[in-house]
């Protein structure tokens, strides 16, 4: 018992208090938001939310637990190939979630199960674990034509597979993060400078190429009064549904306008919130994502620079503030619609699960830097000593 209970307190103090606290509390108004709309989204949703939140603790607590390097060094070439199998059997085998009419096929089905995953929320984790060990391994020579051709070939690898599915939401995500990821990275200017112009000439191929949906998503995302009964439809109505909150909202239980606008369980969580507890709740829901990442950014600068962990920390800050600022975008009718998630807020155990992951990874890095840390000032208070001893 003393042996259990000696464990449990190691593995307490490699969690990060700021974001655990963080990830609790936004988990938290995710289930008393879902909690006061049960009716409209149903009692499946709450016990789903409520038993990935506890999971998503369990898990969050071993992966800290877990010397990331340990597996990382060892397994990150397999956990490439393994992220890009996955995304190849949900390209062959996916399905479109619950109720959605898109051409998307992001979802598995486990077998026998009857339930489903959306692989490229889960691939984030391996993605940032096995981009970062790449970074590092090459940041000597990251502006060298060569690596970058290396470095674009790890990250297409991924993007296009997750593009080939029809998830362009998810895959914005990771254009987003790789982009900050290089840039931490030390990458020149001059190679974003010259991707952003491959963009612009490839952008009509693109375009053609996209589904009749995208397309219209993205033209009436900045102006959904273009299509206010068609495609602008959802986002205008989500716009409403803030709006109507007030500075107070209407309570736990009260609101209507939530109760017709679609994925407002999921994508449009943030409107839902907004109707139920106001500006105040809005509010306070970025304020708490604010710290967060100001927390997750603080971690990376006082993580060790002998490996890949403050990579690490990026990568998974960067995943943070481009969701959360496409995600809130869409509520407020100011960025297209393109299907992605509120971290820990949106109803969805890909999602919520993939997100609890991640943060393991920061509470691992945030306990290596803190180890980090002790060591060096005993090293500095031994030499103080010494130097007492000689004088």
């Amino acid at each position: 018992m003393e042996k259990v209970w000696s464990t449990i307190k190691e593995a307490i103090k490699n969690i990060d208090p700021v974001l655990f606290v963080s990830s609790v509390l936004l988990s938290l108004i995710s289930i008393v938001t879902i909690y006061g709309a049960v009716d409209n989204f149903g009692m499946s949703k709450l016990k789903m939310q409520v038993a990935i939140f506890i999971v998503g603790i369990f898990v969050t607590v071993i992966i800290a637990f877990v010397d990331y390097r340990v597996i990382v060094d060892k397994l990150w070439i397999p956990m490439l190939a393994g992220s890009a199998l996955l995304m190849i059997l949900t390209l062959l085998f996916g399905e479109s979630g619950v109720n959605m009419e898109t051409a998307s096929k992001s979802w598995l089905k486990i077998p026998g199960t009857g339930f489903m995953i959306q692989p490229s929320e889960f691939i984030k984790f391996t993605f940032v674990c096995t981009f970062s060990k790449h970074l590092f391994e090459v940041q000597e020579k990251i502006n060298k034509p060569l690596t970058v051709l290396g470095l674009a070939a790890h990250a297409g690898l991924i993007v296009g597979l997750i593009l080939l599915t029809g998830d362009l939401g998810v895959a914005l995500v990771y254009l987003g993060l790789i982009a900050i990821m290089l840039f931490c990275a030390g990458l020149h200017p001059l190679y974003f400078a010259g991707a952003i112009l491959v963009v612009v000439l490839l952008a009509p191929y693109l375009w053609e190429h996209l589904a009749l949906y995208q397309q219209m998503r993205i033209i009436v995302g900045f102006r959904p009064e273009l299509d206010p009964e068609g495609y602008g439809w959802q986002p205008l109505l989500s716009r409403t549904a803030i709006a109507a909150g007030g500075f107070f909202g209407h309570g736990i239980l009260g609101g209507s306008y939530y109760e017709q606008l679609p994925a407002s369980h999921t994508d449009f969580i943030f409107s839902t919130i907004c109707e139920k507890f106001g500006f105040l709740g809005g509010t306070a829901v970025i304020l708490i994502f604010m710290v967060m990442v100001v927390r997750v950014f603080a971690v990376a600068r006082s993580a060790s620079r002998s490996d890949y962990g403050g990579l690490i920390c990026v990568g998974v800050g960067a995943m943070f503030v481009v969701q959360i600022l496409e995600n809130i975008g869409m509520c407020f009718a100011m960025l297209p619609t393109v299907g992605i998630t509120l971290p820990l807020l949106s109803c969805g155990g890909s999602s919520m699960l993939a997100t609890f992951m991640m943060l393991g990874l920061l509470h691992n890095v945030y306990a290596h830097s803190k180890g980090v840390r002790d060591a060096e000032r005993r090293s500095g208070l031994d030499m103080d000593i010494a130097l007492l001893n000689r004088k």
